[in-house]
């Protein structure tokens, strides 16, 4: 057994990012910017008056000072003429400084009858005037590869007149549940059958991490069967089986994907839930073998998958997201797996996180994990702790599940 650190190294060390593509800004949110984006143009274009008011001379507002006002800049139709002694145009938020003016009078500090203004405040030189590059100016870096683009970014894009951005194609995953016993949900129970939930959480994962789920069909305990369904993943950029990935008589995935020209990495990893895990090729394929149960197998999606697929995508590495909590009860001493507990999360009396284990930790119990909040990891052979003590968590709600 392998410890859990280096698998993911391991997995991670093999894969590159999905090659790029071109979309609109319209379909970019979400998506990882593959190529750096810099300014094509300078932002504001030219100085710009940030309030309504009236453009002037400096010098010429002074308290009590009375100017003729020559003309009006509403924004996106500017003053053609030059502001002289005396003089004001009347502007507003966003309107271009016309020539000779270097100061806004506020319309609140202004006393306006006809084509006079009254100055109430006295003004100062450059306040209230959005002087031109104040954001970005041509040529001037954005956005850098390996952004996941948010909102923010569109618009900074969209500023910068990029109506297009190359992104990482999102990666495509098929995942396959292998099993004699497996159902599809709302099909008739055969005698010993199960219902089949890991291909539906899984493909739930592979969205929220920001890929495309292809569900196979389900595969039977044939390795005939297992071989025809692993075929249809060609053009995948990965494939995820569930089940079959331990040594039991019926687990047939390596010996089923063998002939097809698979090759194995690695296979138990030192941890629960989730001890039994391949890792390895078809052919071109990257394969990554869940375990059968469903808490081991999404257990095992956010600790492999979720990480595997931000490489594919083009995301920058980065470690998982483990937040310090206290602990909620007491937990007895762990043996030489890495162990991953469900938990709820509160607040203690001094607001910190505060995790409570599930007294049940059963990898078959699924009820249990959609009502908790956290992984609490514990490291091979912790000591027992008490209820207050330190521990690290891993936030469900970070990757979906």
């Amino acid at each position: 057994m392998i410890p859990v650190e280096e698998a993911r190294a391991r997995i991670l060390d093999v894969l590159v990012p999905t090659g790029a593509e071109t979309v609109p800004l319209a379909e970019a949110w979400g998506r990882i910017l593959a190529a750096p984006v810099s300014a094509r143009l300078t932002q504001p274009p030219a100085d710009l008056s940030a309030m309504d008011g009236y453009a002037l001379r400096a010098v010429d507002g002074v308290l009590g000072a009375v100017l003729t006002v020559i003309g009006s800049a509403p924004a996106g139709h500017p003053f053609t003429g030059s502001i002289g002694p005396g003089q004001a145009v009347r502007i507003f938020t966003g309107g271009l400084l016309p020539d000779g003016a270097d100061a806004i009078l506020l319309q609140e500090d202004a006393t306006a009858e006809g084509d006079r203004v009254t100055v109430n405040e006295t003004v100062q030189a450059g306040r209230w005037i959005r002087r031109r590059g104040l954001d970005f100016t041509a040529g001037d870096p954005l956005l850098e590869p390996g952004r996941t683009l948010t909102a923010r970014d569109i618009g900074l894009a969209a500023a910068g007149n990029h109506p297009w951005l190359s992104v990482h194609r999102r990666p495509r995953i098929a995942i396959l549940a292998t099993g004699d016993e497996i159902v599809l949900p709302g099909e008739p129970l055969p005698p010993g059958g199960i219902v089949s939930s890991n291909a539906h959480a899984l493909s739930a994962l592979v969205r929220a991490a920001g890929a495309d789920p292809m569900v196979l069909p389900i595969a039977g305990d044939s390795e005939d069967a297992i071989a025809q369904a692993a075929a249809a993943a060609r053009g995948a950029d990965l494939l995820v089986t569930t089940g079959g990935a331990s040594v039991g008589e019926h687990d047939l995935v390596q010996q089923a994907l063998g002939p097809q020209g698979f090759s194995l990495d690695f296979w138990k990893i030192a941890m629960r839930p989730g001890k039994p895990l391949i890792w390895g090729r078809l052919g071109q394929t990257p394969l990554l073998g869940l375990p059968g149960n469903p808490v081991s197998a999404l257990v095992c999606g956010v600790l492999f998958l979720c990480p595997a697929i931000a490489r594919l995508a083009g995301r920058p590495p980065a470690p998982p997201p483990f937040q310090p909590a206290v602990l909620g009860a007491d937990l007895p001493a762990n043996d030489r797996r890495e162990d991953y507990l469900r938990a709820t999360i509160g607040r203690d009396a001094g607001g910190r996180l505060l995790v409570t284990p599930a007294p049940r930790q059963d990898s078959s119990m699924l009820r249990i994990l959609a009502g908790s909040d956290a992984l609490l990891r514990r490291a091979p052979l912790a000591p027992a702790l008490a209820a207050g003590e330190m521990v690290e968590v891993l936030l469900l709600r970070d990757f979906g599940v």
